[in-house]
């Protein structure tokens, strides 16, 4: 299954060109999480997503800093599926 993640930073940002590429690469669920800097550790919809995925599905993103700020971080995500799985 195809899902995606979306994420503004600030308030005033809006998801709309994110959740129109989303939808146009066949996402059939997309979490978005919105007002929240790529700095922060706490994502609430990237949490449920990461969780939601499983062996086979593909995770779309916008941009892959909506994902992660850093290699650290897209590591950091990328290893807690594969432990998962």
């Amino acid at each position: 299954m195809k899902y995606g993640y979306a994420r503004v930073s600030t308030d005033d940002q809006t998801p709309a060109l994110q959740l129109a590429a989303l939808k146009k690469a066949g996402c059939k669920t997309v979490f978005k999480d919105d007002g929240l800097s790529g700095a922060t550790t706490k994502r609430p919809a990237l949490l449920r997503c990461l969780k939601k995925l499983e062996h086979g599905d593909t995770l779309i993103l916008w941009k892959l800093d909506r994902l992660g700020r850093s290699l650290a971080d897209l590591i950091g995500h990328t290893t807690l599926n594969v432990l998962t799985w």
